[in-house]
């Protein structure tokens, strides 16, 4: 039953990541679903690795005395029970509300072949036999809960099973050792083999699919200096027709992680049913890995006047800017200039139906450079960005690129009189759309990865953008290796 279970497990809880956000204070960053179209996707995959362990079963041999009228007493053996083949013709996986997921497999069959012997004083007899073990159910709840670390658990309760029919064949033309068999053996063997498939299961679930429930990552490393954070905020939760789990999705830092100011908002999942598996991503995962770089500088930038284009009607000196800023040049003849731009606080990204945008405000400082590596500070700049954001899903990915438009420029403070800023509004933006954003979206490019249990790869992604959240709907597919 092993492979049972590691079939079972990434196709079954792989896709566990979401929920019903809004009965706890905190509510996810990520909500998982999985669909009845999901669930009877994961049904049938795990119909066919059972159908590969039953073989696996080990029967134990049957003996005892017999008594017979016109044959007397004896002894008997039936030996070498080898399961020959499986059938396993229906299965469904559906919600178990409050505890997880209810398994049922009905409609199997198994064959049995084995030997027998019989032996009455000096006589003594063997042969082969085949059974067909029919109308086999098998019926186990799978309880789900978490660990305080936030990974998933599953335990087996409640198994059973049950055969409706036996028929057995013998080789030879023996009725007494037939009755023999049905009087004596048949409902030993059904009792036996009924225990053997609820120990299987149980051990598969012990051994095989609680460990492969570990490798859902809790953390994720998203690059060097940052990670995600995707622990499980409840027990998985199983309603009348999906299953739902949450999870925090929140970026931190690798090396330092403090407390995020803000919550991840109440997502409204609309009722989708055509893909296996919806992922509701609220902007709090966005949002947090925005305040995770802005508060490590990531987003702060240098111009000196070697990044400026040599076909540009102005330089970052002194010089150059004596047309529209005299004082400053008379005050520091041919010196340099360096702008220092940061962004004001982490930017927003909103999430309004069909549309992703953001408007970081960056202040902007320039220094005259002195002798001596000496920066005097000179006038400050209010830049205002309208920027616009696509995101798409890339295999197991979620990718970004920045979109921006021209941006706005207003003078804050000056040491060197009022002037007009719209030579430096345009610099700035030659900057900032040929070198700042080009690595922001590098960065994007790279996406942040969806928790995803081993083996398991997403296709036919349908991506919407509602108010709050991305809302990724997928199917899936268990790569056996």
């Amino acid at each position: 039953m092993q492979a049972s279970a590691r079939a079972l497990a990434p196709l079954l809880l792989g896709l566990l990541l979401t929920s019903s956000p809004e009965a706890l204070g905190a509510h996810p960053g990520l909500v998982a679903r999985i669909t009845a179209k999901g669930l009877e996707y994961v049904a049938k995959e795990g119909l066919v690795a059972l159908q590969r362990e039953l073989h696996k079963i080990t029967l134990p041999d049957f003996d005892g005395d017999f008594k017979i009228k016109h044959v007397g007493r004896g002894h008997y053996e039936f030996h070498s029970l080898d399961i020959r083949s499986c059938e396993l013709l229906a299965s469904a996986l559906t919600p178990l509300p409050g505890q997880g997921l209810s398994l049922s497999i009905s409609d199997s069959s198994i064959q049995v072949h084995g030997k027998w012997k019989a032996r009455k004083s000096f006589l003594r007899l063997q042969g082969s036999f085949d059974l067909w073990v029919k109308g086999i159910a098998i019926s186990v709840n799978l309880i789900l809960g978490s660990e305080p670390s936030g990974r998933p658990t599953v335990t087996a309760s409640n198994c059973s099973s049950h055969i409706h029919d036996v028929e057995v064949d013998m080789s030879g033309d023996l009725g007494w050792l037939l009755n023999l068999f049905h009087n004596q053996i048949e409902s030993k063997l059904e009792r036996t083999l009924e225990s053997k498939i609820c120990e299987a299961v149980q051990e598969s679930v012990t051994s095989d699919l609680q460990p492969y429930l570990q490798t859902l990552p809790v953390t994720t490393e998203i690059d060097s200096f940052a990670g995600i954070d995707y622990s499980l905020m409840e027990p998985p939760r199983a309603t009348a027709q999906m299953l739902d789990v949450m999870l925090k999705a929140e970026i931190f830092n690798h090396d330092h992680r403090s407390p995020v100011a803000f919550l991840a908002p109440v997502m409204s999942l609309p009722e989708e049913h055509s893909r296996m598996v919806y992922f509701a991503i609220s902007d709090y995962v966005f949002n947090t890995a925005s305040l995770v770089y802005h508060e490590a500088g990531y987003l702060n930038f240098s111009i000196t006047d070697d990044a400026v284009p040599p076909t540009s009607n102005i330089r970052l000196t002194t010089k150059s800017f004596r047309p529209f800023v005299p004082r400053l040049a008379k005050r520091y003849p041919d010196m340099n200039l360096e702008l220092q731009g940061r962004v004001a606080s982490a930017p927003v990204l909103n999430f309004s139906p069909g549309n992703l945008s953001l408007a970081p405000q960056m202040e902007i400082e320039a220094f005259v450079l002195l002798p001596g590596s000496v920066k005097e500070p000179v006038f400050q700049l209010g830049v205002v960005a309208n920027v616009s954001a696509t995101l798409t899903f890339n295999a197991s990915k979620i990718t970004g690129f920045l979109k921006p438009e021209k941006i706005q420029v207003e003078l804050k403070e000056s040491k060197v009189g009022v002037f007009n800023v719209e030579l430096l509004e345009a610099l700035l933006n030659y900057y900032l759309i040929n070198t700042l954003y080009p690595e922001v979206n590098e960065k994007l490019a790279k996406g942040f990865p969806l928790p995803l249990l081993r083996n398991i790869q997403l296709y036919d992604p349908v991506l919407q953008i509602h108010k709050d959240f991305l809302f990724l709907g997928t199917n899936i597919q268990y790569v056996r290796l």
